[in-house]
């Protein structure tokens, strides 16, 4: 657990040992809150608001907030590496997205040169 009063200099991040997604252990130790209150606040807007407003801010925060890094930041520079990481997510699923459908059209080319009239099966399988 971290200590306290150190997290100003650091971004808001989930906690790893929070209950339901770490979001309000996050907050808690964020703002230098006992993780006591924010979950009392949480539970009370639970109650004033309804299950859906509430829950849903929940998760969106969740979904928005960073997971918190295994090993603390002792560098700037591991702080910026440790963000280009989390961020990578969407670079790697457009990348994934282009090679597919790199390997999509030219497998529909391959498509097009075997099933054309002039494909002559018999010199390609006798060769």
């Amino acid at each position: 657990m971290r200590e306290y009063g150190m997290n100003w200099g650091q971004g808001l991040y989930r906690s790893r040992n929070g209950v339901i997604l770490g979001v309000c252990t996050g907050i808690a130790e964020y703002f230098d809150f006992s993780i006591f209150w924010v979950r009392t606040i949480a539970v009370i807007f639970l109650l004033l608001t309804g299950l859906w407003p509430i829950a849903g801010v929940y998760f969106i925060a969740a979904l928005m907030m960073k997971p918190e890094p295994v090993i603390p930041f002792e560098t700037e520079d591991e702080e910026e590496f440790y963000d280009n990481y989390v961020h990578m997510r969407r670079g790697a699923i457009q990348r994934l997205k282009r090679r597919y459908e790199t390997l999509d059209h030219r497998i529909q080319r391959m498509e097009n040169i075997v099933t054309s009239r002039e494909f002559d099966w018999e010199q390609r399988l006798n060769a």
